[in-house]
C-alpha cells in the first residue's frame, strides 16, 4: 500500500491510471485554497462527477475502510481535501454539512491569517482563535481531519494540544533539514509525535534540499532524519505533486482576491514560477521507488510499510467515521 497525504491540480482520468500504475492506494486531493462556501460546494459537484464516470479507476473515501476496500478492487482511494477553512464562512455548522458530503481532510489557514488562526507568512502568529477552537472540536466530532500544513507555528501548537484527536501536517518537511517558513520546527513535530499526530514529508522543491530532490536515496535519507526527531510512527508520505497546473493556478494559489500585488508563496523573486519536480520523480508514478529507497537508507520492511501507508491509515481510522 502507497498513501500520500496531498496532491493539487487538475484530477483526470489519466491522472487516475497514473496513479493506479504507481501503486497509490489512496490520495488527499486539494478542493481548493481561497474559496469560499458556494465555490466549494461546487468543486465537490465536479469530484462527485468525476467519481462517477471513473469508477472503475477510482473511489471518494468516507472511510478507513473505503481506502482498505479501494486498495482491494485495484482502485485508488481519494479523499476529499481543502487547504482553507474559507469554505465554512464562518459558520460552526458547516463543518458537520461537508462532513456530511464527504469532506475529510481541512487545513485551519491557507498563506494568509484568517478567523481560524495564523499562517506560516505572517510576522505576527497570534495563535489558534476561539473560532479556531470551536472548529478544530467540531472537526473532531464530525471526522474531518485538522491539517497544520500552511499554519503558522503557534497556531500549529496550540491546534496540536486542542484537538481530541491526532491532526496532521499533511506536506511539509522539517525547518532543521531545510529553513523555510513553510516547513515545521522540531518543537512542532515533537509535540505532533506526542500527540499521535503524522507528518507527510513533501517532494516540492522550493521546500525539499536539493539533494533529496537529486536522487530518491537521498529523499530517503531526509525522511529517515524526520523519523529521527518524529519518530517512525509519525512519518509519512504528503509530496505537494500537483497534476497540470499553469502559471495561472499558481497565482491563484498564492494571490487569490487578497492583494494586486506578487506573491511567490514558497517560492521568491529568484524562482518565482513554477518549478521542476525532483529529477528522480519526473512522473507521480516513479514515486513507487521509494519502496525499495527506504530499505537502502536503513527502514526494516514493517517501518518501511508504516511510512508508505501505516501511519496514515491509522490516523483515518483514529479521525474518521467508522
Amino acid at each position: 500500500m502507497m498513501i500520500d497525504g496531498l496532491q493539487c491540480g487538475y484530477f483526470t482520468r489519466d491522472v487516475f491510471a497514473t496513479l493506479k500504475e504507481g501503486g497509490f492506494t489512496c490520495v488527499t486531493s486539494t478542493l481548493g485554497f481561497w474559496e469560499g462556501s458556494q465555490a466549494s460546494l461546487d468543486a465537490i459537484g465536479r469530484w462527485r462527477r468525476l467519481a462517477r464516470a471513473n469508477q472503475d479507476l477510482m473511489l471518494i473515501a468516507r472511510t478507513a475502510n473505503d481506502v482498505m476496500h479501494a486498495g482491494e478492487s485495484g482502485r485508488v482511494a481519494i479523499l476529499l481535501g481543502f487547504q482553507n477553512s474559507t469554505l465554512l464562512d464562518g459558520r460552526i455548522d458547516y463543518v458537520e454539512l461537508f462532513a456530511e458530503l464527504g469532506v475529510r481532510v481541512v487545513q485551519l489557514t491557507y498563506n494568509n491569517q484568517n478567523e481560524a488562526g495564523g499562517s506560516c507568512y505572517e510576522e505576527q502568529d497570534n495563535g489558534l482563535a476561539r473560532f479556531g477552537r470551536e472548529i478544530v472540536r467540531e472537526m473532531n466530532r464530525s471526522g474531518i481531519l485538522v491539517d497544520l500544513s500552511h499554519v503558522g507555528d503557534k497556531t500549529t501548537l496550540d491546534a496540536i494540544e486542542w484537538s481530541q484527536k491526532p491532526v496532521a501536517i499533511s506536506h511539509a518537511n522539517a525547518a532543521s533539514l531545510f529553513p523555510h517558513k513553510r516547513n515545521k520546527s522540531d518543537r512542532v513535530l515533537k509535540a505532533l509525535a506526542e500527540r499521535g499526530g503524522v507528518i507527510g514529508c513533501a517532494t516540492y522543491r522550493n521546500i525539499t534540499p536539493e539533494s533529496a530532490c537529486a536522487s530518491v536515496r537521498d529523499w530517503c535519507e531526509m525522511v529517515a532524519r524526520t523519523v529521527d526527531i518524529a519518530g517512525v510512527d509519525h512519518v509519512a508520505i504528503g509530496t505537494d505533486e500537483g497534476h497540470g497546473n499553469t502559471q495561472a493556478d499558481l497565482d491563484w494559489m498564492r494571490a487569490g482576491h487578497w492583494t494586486r500585488g506578487a506573491d511567490y508563496g514558497a517560492g521568491s523573486a529568484a524562482r518565482p514560477g513554477k518549478v521542476a519536480k525532483p529529477d528522480w520523480l519526473p512522473r507521480t508514478s516513479e514515486l513507487a521507488k521509494v519502496r525499495h529507497g527506504l530499505l537502502e537508507v536503513g527502514f526494516n520492511e514493517a517501518e518501511r510499510d508504516q511510512i508508505l501507508a501505516g501511519n496514515w491509515l491509522r490516523v483515518y481510522r483514529e479521525v474518521f467515521p467508522a
